[in-house]
Order: structure tokens, then C-alpha cells, then sequence
């Protein structure tokens, strides 16, 4: 998910008919506005097995639109069909969905689910000290994930929304395919750049020409707000914990899909967890995803408790496959950084938390199998599109399966981590990110990372997040390592 408004504001001028922009005075946001989110929902409804055929015919009879492909609101507004909207919204929310028993909520009835949920370490060694302990290397684990998520998600960014075509095409046009260094606008053909234009916010700061330090991103904004969460309120926090913390600490022009209506419900007075579920057609999607490395990292050794924790975070904006996408991640990571395990079975760890008859737990062990069966990555990325590309570009389950797809095959190489995560195209910054936070991890300090990678980050981090505008990621791999050992 990823920034997945750097392509188009998050807010923006509506064009009144005869009337340029501007003279329209009209603002427009997006990911809300009830008429936009109909089309994503009947979708949903799709894709969980929910009958809204008739729902359907209703809203397409009335003029209404389906789900704009990309980006957060439809190329017409349609204002008027909102009444329309909120009805259908409220009643499609209402079908039985014959998923939802292999697909629950509730964290305890996930753990029934699951026969490998993870076994919790031994009485007297929680956190294992073998992981945390004096001498234990986590500290430069920690950095090297800091600065791996960070690489992989500025090298997804100049290409974020792009069709997997057109990124083979700008990458083939360098000479840098299989991709193995940044993207580049240089040698470019410009009938090319013409057809398949970079993400328009993103280039100025992501292409190698123009890094100066790491951008914004929210790839990297929900670490740090999962930091901020865990110094304030410990790792006992509560769900509501983490929605203070964002109205807090989280400019609400910075959010997306399910966090934007998230953010939207609890301004409307809506307690979590129905926060997550109110007129939300994107509970599904990557979101809380990417807000799972911290629960990760301040767990090496214990996947079970990371799971946890990025349930009680998930849980505010997100459902069903939305949940353990994060939860898979927390479990992935929270192996990776004990410095003992490979690669496989940080995965295998990272299954384990997930429901095996869900959606995400069955894409997950289709983009391994994939990768296992050739060693042609775009064979396995073209496998995987075929199989997933019915699914929104930001949904949990697709990107899942490529994360999976591109950390086997890469089998704990960091360059060949990120480069396939980003590579196989749908949400290339937040697959670059948590690739290369596990890369980072399996690299184990800093300096193992090469240096066309880290050297241009600078270690600096521009973000919106009070108080860690240009901190360093030294900084930040000392402020988790703190989060880490605390008793």
C-alpha cells in the first residue's frame, strides 16, 4: 500500500462541467467518498464469495461506476449517487460470506486454526536472551533491516502503479534486467517514458540521479508511529492504544485506503474494531502489512507474540486476509531476526500464525511452490499474475504471494531480495520494503549490505512523523534494540 496516493493527491480539485479546476472551488478526497468505494466492495464481495448480484445490477443501473483501477477516487464525480451509495454500502456489509468460518477475526479462533502456531520459547527466556542478550548481534541486525526496508522500498517507488510490462520495459531500456540496481531515467527512450511515466510524486526523490537521503514514505511512516507505540505503551498495548497514537501523531492527509477510513470512522465516532469493517472496502488490502516489521523485530525469537502484537494493531483498519498478511510478516521477521534462522523457515515461521485454509495462507504456499519449481524469476512473477491478477494491485493476497515467491528464490541474498520483490510488479514499494527488512536481517549487520544501496540513503529518513524528521537509522536500530530488551 504503500503510498499509494504518490501517484495521485490525497486530496484534489473536482472539474465542474464547463468549468476549469480551479474555478470549481471544489475539493475532492479521495478513498472515502461513499460513490467511490461501492465498485471496491462489490469487488470484495467477489473475491469473499458474497451473492450481491442484485446489489450490483442496482448500482450500475443508477449510473454508478466500478472500481477505479488505480487510483483513490473515480475520473467522474458522482455526488449525486451518493445516498445510493451509502445504502448499498451498509447493505452489502450485511451478506453472509461463505468464507468467513475457515477466515475468522478473533485472535483465538486464528490460533485454533493454525496446528503450527508457533510454540512460545521456555519459561525464563522471554525474549531469548540468545537473541537479545549482550553479544547477540541484534543491534546491527536491527540496522541492517532499518536501512534494507528502506532500500527496497525507494527502489519500488519510481515504478508504484506501473503494469508489470511497463517496469520490464524502463528497466530493459537501462540495460538493468534482471533489475539489479535503482531505476533510472537515463538512456531512456522518451516515447517510452511517454507510455509508461514513473509515478509522478516518487520520481523526483527515487530515480538514481535525483536520491538525496531516504523520502517520505508511509512504508516507513507506520515503523516509526509502531516505535512511537511501543515507548508510550509498552508491548501490552491495546488496540484504541494505536488509534490515539494516530490521531495523534499521524496527519490524516497522510493515510490511505484502509487507514483513511479508518482514520475517517474514528473522527465519526467508531470504536475499534469496527473501524476496520465500516464501510471499508480495503480491509483486505496491504496496509496493515506494513505496519508489522516493529512487532517483528522487537520479538526475535518468539513469532507467536509478534503475531500478536500486529494483530492488535491490524485490527483498527483491517479484516480477515488484511490481518494475517501483518501477522504473517511479524512471524516472518520475528524469526529472521534471531540470526539462526534461514530464510525458509522465517517463511515457514510466518505461515505458521496464518489460517492454512485462508486465501493469504493458500497465496503464500503458491508463490513458494513457484519459486521452488524454476529458477526463471519472470516465469514465477508471470505464474503469479496469472493465478492473483484478479486482485486489486494493493491487496493483501496477491502481494503476499509474490513476497513469499521473491525471498524464496532469492534464498537470503539482499539484492536478489528486493530486486525480485520489486521486480514482480502490483505494490512494488511496500514488497521492496518488507523483502528487504527480512534481507537485512538475514544479512545481519550493516556493512553486508552493499554500498550502491545504503550510500545513498544518507542516513537520513525525511518523514511526517513528529520528532523523526532526518533521524538517522543508526538511531532508529538503537531506539528498537531498546523496545527489544526491555523486560
Amino acid at each position: 500500500m504503500t503510498d499509494t496516493g504518490s501517484g495521485a493527491p490525497a486530496v484534489g480539485s473536482v472539474r465542474a462541467p464547463g468549468r476549469p479546476d480551479r474555478a470549481a472551488g471544489l475539493l475532492r478526497l479521495t478513498w472515502v467518498q461513499p460513490e467511490d468505494l461501492v465498485g471496491h466492495e462489490l469487488r470484495q464481495a467477489a473475491e469473499d464469495g458474497r451473492d450481491a448480484r442484485a446489489l450490483a445490477d442496482r448500482w450500475y443501473a443508477a449510473g454508478g461506476h466500478p472500481a477505479p483501477p488505480a487510483a483513490g477516487a473515480s475520473p467522474t464525480p458522482r455526488p449525486d449517487l451518493r445516498p445510493l451509495a451509502e445504502e448499498l454500502l451498509d447493505t452489502l456489509a450485511e451478506l453472509p460470506s461463505p468464507s468467513a468460518e475457515g477466515e475468522p477475526a478473533a485472535l483465538d479462533a486464528i490460533v485454533a486454526l493454525c496446528p503450527d502456531w508457533p510454540r512460545p520459547p521456555e519459561p525464563g527466556r522471554v525474549p531469548d536472551r540468545g537473541c537479545v542478550g549482550e553479544g547477540s548481534g541484534l543491534l546491527d541486525r536491527l540496522h541492517a533491516a532499518w536501512l534494507g526496508r528502506a532500500v527496497g522500498c525507494l527502489l519500488g517507488k519510481p515504478v508504484e502503479k506501473l503494469p508489470l510490462e511497463a517496469i520490464r520495459k524502463l528497466a530493459r531500456a537501462t540495460g538493468n534486467w534482471p533489475l539489479a540496481d535503482w531505476f533510472t531515467a537515463r538512456g531512456v527512450p522518451a516515447a517510452l517514458l511517454a507510455a509508461h511515466p514513473w509515478n509522478r510524486r516518487s520520481a523526483p526523490t527515487s530515480l538514481a540521479e535525483n536520491i538525496d537521503g531516504m523520502p517520505e514514505d508511509d512504508d516507513l511512516n507506520y515503523p516509526l508511529l509502531g516505535l512511537l507505540l511501543l515507548q508510550r505503551h509498552g508491548r501490552d498495548f491495546t488496540t484504541a492504544d494505536v488509534a490515539r497514537l494516530w490521531l495523534d501523531e499521524l496527519p490524516a492527509g497522510r493515510t490511505f485506503t484502509a487507514e483513511r477510513i479508518a482514520y475517517r470512522n474514528l473522527l465519526d465516532g467508531i470504536e475499534p474494531p469496527r473501524t476496520a469493517s465500516h464501510r471499508n472496502p480495503f480491509r483486505e488490502w496491504i496496509g496493515a502489512q506494513i505496519r508489522a516489521d516493529v512487532h517483528g523485530w522487537t520479538r526475535p525469537g518468539d513469532p507467536a507474540a509478534a503475531a500478536r502484537q500486529a494483530h492488535r494493531d491490524a485490527v483498527l483498519t483491517h479484516t480477515g486476509n488484511g490481518v494475517y498478511g501483518a501477522m504473517f510478516v511479524a512471524a516472518t521477521i520475528a524469526a529472521a531476526a534471531t540470526g539462526t534462522a534461514d530464510v525458509h523457515q522465517a517463511l515457514a515461521a510466518g505461515l505458521g500464525v496464518v489460517p492454512p485454509g485462508s486465501r493469504l495462507a493458500r497465496a503464500v504456499r503458491s508463490g513458494i511452490a513457484a519459486a521452488r519449481a524454476t529458477r526463471d524469476f519472470d516465469a514465477v512473477v508471470d505464474r503469479l499474475h496469472a493465478e492473483f491478477g484478479g486482485y486489486h494491485w494493493v491487496h493483501a493476497v496477491p502481494n503476499a504471494a509474490l513476497l513469499a515467491a521473491a525471498l524464496t528464490h532469492a534464498d537470503g541474498d539482499f539484492t536478489r531480495s528486493v530486486c525480485a520483490a520489486v521486480s514482480g510488479g502490483w505494490d512494488t514499494d511496500s514488497n521492496g520494503a518488507t523483502a528487504g527488512s527480512v534481507a537485512g536481517l538475514l544479512a545481519g549487520r550493516p556493512d553486508r549490505l552493499p554500498e550502491r544501496w545504503t550510500s545513498p540513503l544518507k542516513n537520513r529518513l525525511s518523514t511526517s512523523v513528529p520528532s523523526f524528521d532526518g533521524i538517522g537509522f543508526d538511531t532508529l536500530a538503537a531506539l528498537t534494540h531498546s523496545e527489544a530488551v526491555r523486560p
